[in-house]
């Protein structure tokens, strides 16, 4: 494994000189953390009989693959997660397959795009959005695409978006949830949610590790272990108290994890909503604003992250995910098994909330 470890102090004049450019290197720290801490998914198979999966419609809206051109440019300056850099469509649908996963929804993960620069940067999105269209239709009705961006170059990104929906007919796009320091309720990417609630389009979110808590010195875990649900939850925040949620209202967003830890803070969110200043910018309260974002169950279908999120948000607000391949998809649809919701629950989250989300899913 590389040390990806960035150590400004190192450097002259605490400039990073590292091949590898500072933002892309925390992501691709992310990536070589999370290799050597997080247990790897035993390979995709039938589960057994006394585990059986039921029947059902289900599409995966949180869903990871590794294009051939995102792999080769990750690879020049960083190891890769195995998983994720021996990633194969094969091995997508073999887990897909276990799990009775119908469609899932492929979208890049970390380090994302922030390995690349400029051009290159922009280059690396339309590669990865035309391998995902090529798969779309290599295995018809299997999958959707949320986009590649090439963000924060807001510019390059209203580019990309139009030329992933109008053209290769992408279902939505990806956000990560931080760049640079700067959250999705930031000013700077105004102009690309003016183009995406015109569309209203569906963004999808995953998360990252923000700048000021990446590289800490915790050698016994990963940065996303706490990191990625926290960003999370930072965003969330971004979103709704900077009046950015409000005033794009058609977007519709995707939370990983089930909103991180959003659910556990809302006794916080809803005092600082009680500041002038901060209520104006919501759309009726915090319940209400949190209740216009839908949610995966990502690494969370387990009773009590569901519990939290599904006291916050109704049940018409989450759809299944499965974070493969860092988690298998039997395992995350075996969890929300075990909740102990409703039929009718269960369907909506496996499948019905997506179909309504993105129509063309519908069977």
């Amino acid at each position: 494994m590389l040390n990806l470890r960035c150590e400004p102090t190192g450097h002259q004049g605490g400039a990073c000189g590292c091949a590898l450019p500072r933002r892309g290197l925390i992501r691709g720290a992310l990536a070589a953390g999370a290799a050597a801490m997080l247990p790897v998914p035993a390979p995709a198979q039938a589960p057994s009989p006394a585990a059986a999966i039921p029947r059902r419609r289900r599409i995966d809206v949180h869903h990871h693959l590794t294009p051939p051109a995102y792999r080769d440019a990750a690879l020049r300056r960083m190891d890769l997660v195995p998983v994720q850099r021996d990633w194969t469509p094969e091995r997508t649908i073999a887990d897909m397959d276990a799990a009775g996963i119908d469609v899932a929804m492929l979208s890049v993960t970390t380090p994302g795009l922030g390995m690349a620069e400029g051009e290159e940067r922009r280059r690396l999105a339309r590669a990865c959005n035309e391998y995902a269209a090529e798969l779309m239709q290599r295995y018809p009705g299997r999958f959707g695409s949320f986009a590649a961006l090439p963000l924060p170059d807001v510019e390059g990104s209203l580019a990309e978006a139009a030329y992933a929906l109008d053209v290769l007919k992408a279902d939505g796009v990806l956000l990560f949830t931080s760049y640079e320091g700067k959250w999705l309720g930031d000013s700077l990417f105004h102009p690309l949610y003016e183009e995406l609630n015109r569309r209203q389009a569906v963004a999808a979110t995953h998360p990252t590790s923000a700048p000021c808590c990446t590289n800490l010195q915790m050698p016994l875990y990963p940065d996303p272990l706490i990191e990625f649900g926290t960003d999370t939850t930072r965003t969330i925040g971004s979103l709704l108290f900077s009046g950015t949620a409000k005033r794009f209202p058609d977007i519709r967003f995707i939370f990983s994890h089930a909103g991180g830890t959003a659910p556990f803070l809302i006794e916080r969110f809803e005092f600082q909503a009680r500041i002038p200043a901060s209520g104006a910018q919501l759309a009726g309260g915090v319940r209400p604003a949190l209740g216009r974002f839908l949610y995966d169950t990502a690494q969370a279908a387990n009773p009590v992250a569901m519990g939290g999120l599904l006291k916050v948000v109704p049940a018409s607000q989450v759809v299944l995910g499965t974070d493969f391949p860092y988690r298998t998809s039997a395992e995350q649809v075996q969890g929300l098994a075990g909740l102990g919701l409703d039929e009718e629950t269960i369907r909506r989250i496996e499948s019905g909330n997506a179909e309504a989300l993105i129509p063309r899913l519908r069977a």
